[in-house]
């Protein structure tokens, strides 16, 4: 018997992405997710040979040693992603969809391998991951209203903050969950027309915890951009990867770093790259032992104390041209 695998980011790009394939494939599949910031999903997959593993917005250089491993058991792997994968590997029971551009996401590409069967799914994911040129692009190819639009981009930015969080218990739907209430709708704007309970609870709670971002501490401010502080609190580590997105849009000229304070000490870190100028977050984050990402924004999730200064002076180097 053959069982179905889905690995897939718990932000609103991975679960769009699974959400298009599903509605495309329905498979009775068990679901390997988490916080956004928990990448290295594939260490959790039990497969045996003949398995389907499917894998979705997670980085394939993160996850390369159980993926060689899966491979090895014959296990039948599809993965889709667009963020840095190193070599990847050459193996028939291995199909992969890898685009690294800065203007893309795995929805969209997920999108173009299905021909737009759930085009709006894809253009939530867009909006959601900060690809907004991409977005509006899919959107007027669509020929989607004004106001359709702003609806997919509050969904889409909502199903990401949902993901942002130290683990599960920071967030207001467990990703898995998330995802399954959402299968339920083959278009986002019917659930948005019909006023879902799911809908309205995810804005609500996504526009709560923005309005306390606004308390953050700018701690460094320089000719590139600003680094902002957040306090140990559930809803600023929901928002820091959001509010991030924001404050890019809002000074697309500058780079954007916040860091959201840990139980444990030390700092969650999301970093955005200028917009006008999208590149270096990833290189940026991968010069510290938890970090990684894409060119536009990536992230460390853990920045220890005694590493901030360097951080900083990493920041300023980055992006001083």
């Amino acid at each position: 018997m053959q069982n179905y695998i889905d690995v897939f980011n718990g932000d609103a790009d991975g679960i769009c992405a699974l959400l298009q394939l599903r509605l495309a494939e329905p498979q009775d599949s068990t679901l390997v997710t988490g916080v956004k910031r928990d990448i290295k999903l594939l260490e959790k997959v039990q497969a045996q040979a003949g398995d389907k593993v499917t894998v979705l917005d997670i980085s394939m250089d993160k996850n390369k040693t159980p993926l060689l491993a899966l491979l090895e058991q014959k296990v039948e792997v599809f993965y889709c992603d667009h963020h840095f994968a190193g070599d990847i590997p050459q193996n028939e029971r291995l199909k992969s969809l890898i685009d690294t551009a800065a203007d893309t996401c795995t929805s969209l590409l997920i999108n173009q391998y299905l021909n737009g069967q759930f085009v709006n799914w894809a253009i939530a994911a867009a909006y959601g991951d900060n690809m907004l040129v991409a977005a509006e692009q899919l959107a007027d190819e669509q020929g989607l209203s004004s106001e359709q639009k702003a609806q997919l981009k509050a969904l889409g930015i909502a199903i990401n903050y949902n993901g942002y969080g130290a683990t599960v218990a920071d967030l207001h739907y467990a990703p898995d969950e998330l995802f399954r209430l959402l299968l339920a709708y083959a278009d986002p704007l019917e659930m948005i027309s019909e006023q879902a309970d799911i809908y309205t609870k995810l804005i609500a709670n996504y526009e709560a915890d923005m309005q306390q971002a606004e308390q953050a501490k700018l701690l460094h401010q320089s000719a590139v951009g600003k680094i902002f502080v957040l306090p140990n609190q559930a809803w600023a580590r929901r928002v820091s990867g959001v509010w991030g997105n924001d404050l890019a849009n809002r000074t697309p000229a500058d780079a954007h770093a916040v860091l959201t304070e840990l139980p444990q000490g030390g700092y969650l870190v999301s970093v955005r790259a200028p917009k006008e100028n999208a590149f270096g977050a990833d290189e940026l984050c991968m010069k510290f032992a938890t970090g990684g990402g894409r060119k536009a924004a990536a992230g460390i999730n853990e920045l220890p104390e005694s590493e901030l200064s360097r951080f900083i002076a990493e920041f300023d180097q980055q992006y001083t041209v």
